[in-house]
């Protein structure tokens, strides 16, 4: 991406380039494509004014950061607002998730969405990027700012949750291959 010499043109072709893996990242953290959109567009927003000094090896990296950041920002600062739910086709495919009705793939989805929305915010940040952004167990605690056993205790529990949920009995909910 970086390399025309022009600031603005550098950053429009990032954006170009990886809005959408970004609003897909976004949604499945926060679980609501308006809120998704609101949270990257902050993030863009923020990195545009930092465009200069962002380490140009992994924009998408800090802007995806940006992006954590400023979800776990919201959460903190609006714990009345209603649970997010949304489309979670991708974190079931990578949580090795399958149900023997494939007819029921709406219902797969709802009960996803359910099981996901009682994970707590660390969790549920750790399940989105070790399964859908498919990070590390170290890229994911620099990403989240917490130390690799704190990574690994909240997936556990996180993926304890997830196999206890009742929305997902009859569902393998598995380790990463």
């Amino acid at each position: 991406m970086p390399g025309s010499g022009n600031r603005d043109d550098d950053f429009t072709a990032f954006v170009l380039a990886r809005s959408a893996r970004l609003i897909h990242f976004a949604r499945m953290l926060c679980g609501d494509a308006g809120l998704a959109e609101d949270l990257v567009q902050t993030a863009l927003e923020k990195a545009y004014l930092r465009w200069d000094r962002i380490e140009m090896a992994d924009p998408f990296g800090y802007v995806r950061q940006a992006v954590v950041n400023q979800h776990l920002s919201w959460v903190r600062r609006r714990p009345w607002r209603e649970r997010p739910s949304g489309d979670a086709a991708e974190l079931e495919s990578h949580l090795g998730l399958s149900v023997a009705d494939q007819s029921g793939t709406v219902d797969r989805r709802v009960a996803i969405v359910a099981a996901m929305s009682t994970l707590s915010r660390r969790e549920r940040a750790v399940v989105v990027l070790r399964y859908v952004e498919d990070l590390t167990e170290r890229q994911t605690a620099a990403v989240l700012g917490v130390a690799v056993g704190t990574v690994k205790s909240a997936n556990a529990r996180a993926l304890g949750k997830l196999r206890a949920a009742p929305e997902l009995s009859g569902t393998y909910v598995g380790e990463r291959a």
